[in-house]
């Protein structure tokens, strides 16, 4: 009787083999899982006005009442400079990129713990948690966007827009939209890994987003900066998205084709990395969670 496999069986053999790239996306497997990552979406979205008096409104109270607090103790009373922009436009658009980084830092940063008993029962890609994070935030972002436009309508309805006006590369809003995306995805990544490993850094969190909101010059403009360290500063991609969203709204911030290149390099990397970080601690935090 033959040894050999039948030409049938060979047909339909199947191999299984252990994904060793660290770094590698399963991009197929995230598309097989697209209804799940689409009700992740849903979940997120309807998890933050389930149960709330205001429901969606409170994404566009929250930067509308930032800003007057800003406005009024950075402002009036410490009468620090705007950049020749009325404040309420300066710190709302300040506002956009840095709500819509620190919403899905904050989230996304304690994936491993808050999912850790889901993924201990059921299996699908790790990375459509924090990817479902980002995405649901979108919509906050989307409204407080519309909230900044009637506002900057209405200054210069009334003639009190000053020399504000709307750059070329207001066009370009959905890279910079891109961008602050995959820093935060990135950061968020690294931070999930440490605290899969290290409970205690979840109360580091929001002390973290505090200081990384004044390093990225939402309250005061990078132009109080000496120029001579501003290289410095811009080494905080934040900072430049930060910049950048006013110079495309506002047509005023402090810009370089050096600090747009040295954001773009900086937010690759930390991109990168924390998708590397992130593959490697999701293979063992069963067992440090």
């Amino acid at each position: 009787m033959s040894d050999a496999p039948s030409p049938h069986l060979a047909a339909y053999e199947v191999v299984i083999r252990p994904n060793r790239s660290w770094l590698s996306i399963d991009w197929r497997a995230l598309f097989e899982f697209r209804d799940l990552l689409v009700l992740l979406v849903r979940r997120e979205f309807v998890s933050k006005y389930r149960q709330t008096i205001l429901g969606p409104a409170w994404f566009v109270l929250q930067p509308l009442l930032t800003t007057l607090v800003f406005t009024i103790m950075f402002n009036r009373v410490a009468q620090i400079s705007t950049d020749g922009v009325p404040p309420t436009l300066f710190y709302l658009c300040g506002l956009l990129g840095w709500n819509y980084f620190s919403q899905n830092f904050t989230v996304a940063s304690t994936t491993f713990t808050t999912n850790s008993a889901l993924f201990s029962k059921v299996y699908f890609p790790r990375l459509i948690v924090p990817l479902s994070i980002i995405l649901s935030n979108l919509t906050a972002f989307a409204l407080q966007l519309i909230t900044f436009f009637a506002f900057y309508a209405g200054f210069e309805l009334m003639g009190r827009g000053g020399n504000i006006h709307l750059s070329w590369t207001a066009a370009l809003l959905p890279v910079l939209v891109l961008e602050t995306a995959a820093i935060s995805l990135g950061a968020s990544l690294w931070m999930a890994a440490l605290t899969a490993k290290y409970r205690d850094l979840t109360h580091l969190i929001p002390f973290l987003i505090q200081l990384w909101m004044f390093a990225s010059f939402v309250i005061v403009p990078l132009s109080t900066v000496p120029a001579k360290w501003q290289w410095v500063a811009q080494l905080n991609p934040m900072a430049t998205v930060v910049e950048m969203f006013r110079f495309s709204l506002l047509g005023v911030g402090t810009l370089t084709p050096a600090s747009i290149t040295t954001s773009a390099l900086i937010t690759l990397l930390v991109l990168f990395s924390g998708v590397f970080i992130f593959q490697r601690t999701e293979r063992t935090f069963i067992d440090t969670v």
